[in-house]
């Protein structure tokens, strides 16, 4: 196949639409906000197949051989919208810039009368981004998106953190005291919390995440015990072998998430498929570059494979065979917006 065209199923006619409205109207994406059609609850089966957008706003770019992917907002976008077109993607976790750009297509799609994008669908923001990607402060990373009070506001469904901790780096405690204000800060309006703790050690080609099961149970132990109360908190993890252990931790959900794009979407596939089987706690995941940027497989086909695992229990390969039927579909779906 010739790979998704993500500039040819966002036409850069729509893509200007939304810099427009930004401009002469700035409420669009507020007043998307308030008419969007949200769902009773966080989930009605206890699993969740979310997608990450977030990275951009912490400097993280970089899919294989180009290290400006995530840079190329109308690219980014276009497979964001093409992965939400799965019905059983449950919404996506973003910075606000993103979020936005979001509710103005569907405010967009609604005057047109076409299918809204983000009805029953879940907004989560990602509230710290400070920790930018390279930088001596890095592990100092403060909230510098979204609060409490505006998530409420938007009307948005949830909140995310992400919480690096490395021993010697005394930045870090500064991060944890931040990740509990803001836990205690979305408690106290009922808001979910989707909080990424990793264990890092600095190398010298930068922080790498610790995975192995010893070290992410003992973190697991400091991120559910933070602020003061864990009642609407839900832990993001890197899978690892004998994630069993990992998952025994704690009784908190669990989101598996994806890490660095590897242009192939069935090494996540089998990762997400054992990490379900590993505990009754693995809930699904919250995952971005593997989906959005599968190769040159269709984004539609990788999230529908997440799905069929997370939601409909399938195997590996049944999953990558049901995704199949969609991969090609619906690509004219943004011309008439």
């Amino acid at each position: 196949m010739a790979g998704f065209q993500a500039k040819e199923f966002l036409p850069a006619a729509v893509l200007e639409r939304i810099t427009t409205a930004r401009i002469a109207k700035p409420e669009t994406a507020a007043r998307a906000a308030a008419q969007r059609r949200r769902r009773p609850r966080l989930t009605e089966t206890g699993r969740l197949n979310l997608l990450a957008a977030d990275h951009p706003a912490r400097r993280v770019t970089a899919v294989g051989g180009n290290p400006l992917a995530l840079a190329d907002r109308h690219d980014y976008l276009a497979r964001i919208v093409r992965v939400l077109l799965c019905e059983q993607v449950d919404g996506v976790m973003a910075t606000m810039d993103i979020l936005e750009d979001l509710l103005v297509l569907d405010g967009l799609l609604r005057k047109s009368s076409q299918r809204p994008l983000l009805d029953q669908k879940l907004l989560i923001a990602s509230l710290n981004r400070g920790g930018l990607a390279g930088v001596s402060w890095e592990m100092d990373d403060p909230l510098t998106g979204a609060t409490a009070q505006s998530c409420a506001a938007w009307k948005l469904d949830g909140a995310k953190l992400l919480l690096r901790l490395c021993d010697d780096e005394p930045a870090s405690l500064k991060t944890l005291t931040a990740c509990a204000q803001a836990i205690n800060e979305t408690n106290a309006l009922r808001l979910p919390m989707f909080l990424e703790p990793l264990p890092v050690v600095k190398t010298e080609s930068g922080y790498k995440v610790v995975k192995t099961a010893e070290a992410l149970a003992a973190i697991v132990g400091v991120a559910s015990a933070l602020g003061d109360s864990s009642r609407y908190l839900w832990l993001k993890l890197p899978y690892c072998d004998n994630y069993e252990i990992v998952a025994r931790a704690t009784t908190l959900p669990i989101l598996l998430l994806g890490g660095e794009a590897a242009g192939d979407i069935r090494p996540l596939l089998g990762e997400i498929a054992a990490g379900l089987a590993a505990g009754a706690n693995v809930r699904g995941a919250l995952v971005g570059r593997n989906v959005l940027y599968p190769g040159d497989e269709d984004p539609l086909v990788a999230a529908t494979a997440v799905s069929g695992i997370i939601h409909e229990s399938r195997s590996v390969a049944e999953a990558l065979d049901a995704a199949s039927a969609v991969r090609g579909r619906a690509l004219d779906w943004l011309a008439q917006a």
